[in-house]
């Protein structure tokens, strides 16, 4: 039972009270009453007796909990006496409840993943993942139940991604879904993976039909570039050169390091940790892939990054996603041309106008080979012949625009 008392105390009376020498009591009844301490701090407490023994439960700070919720909790707590339930023990409970529920949102089953995964994955891909999560999905689904997420509820954070074109991204951030939901199934927090329902509801490669120039506007292309209009910075610029020069997938050139160019030997060795194909890539660099490398060091060298292409906010991460493809609308190919559409006008040209062999051209697109010839490739295969079709390429565009 509750212990007893006078009701008596107000908003007034609780707002105006002030520390004494000692702490002491405002009662309010029910065994309600305000604990107010010689700094003038005031807490509320419940004095009631469970099984003949006297007991003492805190509800918080006054004016945080205001008189009328203070009453409100100790009403609750009278009907829990009332069917033979203990107030503090119920707290505790909910308490408890409150600590797992967190613990079963999908961003808190992420993090756990992701630190189990953590000692297998290069710091690079561990960082990608994080910042894939972390902008694209936890945003949306980061605090709610892993196992009420459904798969209408997970298309729709992948296809916020899918509008901005990314379509690639979109695809690898439902896999990475998919590993967490297999882990929180797998640990007793969830039973269904709602991404493998959602196979074929996102668009592809195949079906989003990058926009790309023909080789005839490849002149009309450089001509934008050199006269910039759009003012674009130099570094988005040269990020579009670098683009069409290597034609390598937009995310492994937003993410470059220096640490993967050689310049004296004239090679970006690609880690396999970025690659699809999951190893080591060799990119064959041309003396004019070279020199904007180098203008690109001259400019950005006093920063402390890590990265060819920074952030303009922050040089310690990469140039945001995007920035190629905003870059090359701006300049007037809004529509007709994207970041991924140096790779097919590459393919394109490099096979009708240099006469290359195609496996040459899907080896340095790092593609498996669909014949024999280049089935059983490795990370070097056609390298002589890649790096004077990579010379000759850059020759022939720069034929155009010798700038």
């Amino acid at each position: 039972m509750l212990c007893g008392g006078i009701m008596h105390l107000t908003d007034s009376k609780c707002k105006t009270a002030k520390g004494k020498t000692k702490p002491y009591k405002l009662f309010d009844g029910g065994g309600l009453y305000l604990y107010v301490m010689p700094n003038g701090s005031k807490y509320w407490r419940l004095k009631y007796r469970f099984l003949s023994k006297e007991k003492l439960l805190s509800l918080g700070t006054y004016p945080l909990v205001p008189l009328i919720e203070a009453r409100e909790e100790r009403e609750k707590a009278k009907k829990l006496l009332q069917r033979k339930i203990d107030p503090s023990l119920e707290r505790k409970e909910l308490s408890r409840g409150a600590i797992y529920n967190s613990k079963l949102t999908f961003k808190a089953i992420g993090l756990e993943w992701m630190e189990i995964k953590k000692e297998n994955w290069s710091k690079d891909y561990y960082d990608n993942i994080s910042h894939r999560l972390e902008t694209d999905i936890y945003p949306y689904l980061g605090d709610l139940n892993v196992g009420k997420i459904t798969a209408p509820i997970l298309l729709n954070a992948l296809k916020k991604v899918e509008n901005r074109g990314a379509f690639e991204l979109a695809a690898r951030c439902r896999q990475t879904c998919g590993q967490i939901f297999r882990y929180a199934i797998q640990t007793g927090r969830c039973e269904n993976n709602p991404a493998i329902n959602l196979i074929g509801a996102l668009k592809t490669r195949g079906t989003s039909h990058y926009a790309a120039i023909e080789t005839k506007d490849i002149p009309e292309l450089l001509k934008a570039i050199e006269k910039n209009s759009a003012r674009l910075f130099l570094r988005t610029i040269r990020a579009i050169k670098l683009s069409l020069l290597t034609f390598v997938r937009p995310g492994e050139l937003r993410t470059a390091k220096w640490s993967e160019f050689d310049l004296e030997k004239a090679e970006w060795i690609k880690p396999g940790i970025v690659m699809k194909s999951g190893k080591d890539h060799i990119v064959p660099l041309s003396k004019q892939a070279i020199a904007i490398l180098r203008e690109q060091k001259d400019e950005i060298g006093h920063l402390k990054t890590d990265y060819v292409f920074p952030s303009q906010i922050d040089p310690r991460k990469p140039m945001s996603d995007g920035t190629v493809g905003k870059g090359l609308q701006r300049l007037g190919f809004k529509g007709i041309m994207t970041a991924h559409g140096f790779r097919a006008l590459a393919r394109t040209t490099i096979r009708e106008e240099l006469n290359v062999e195609p496996d040459i051209i899907e080896a340095q697109l790092a593609h498996k080979p669909a014949s024999p010839l280049g089935a059983a490739y490795d990370r070097a295969q056609f390298l002589r012949q890649r790096r004077q079709m990579m010379q000759d390429w850059a020759d022939y565009l720069y034929k155009f625009n010798p700038t």
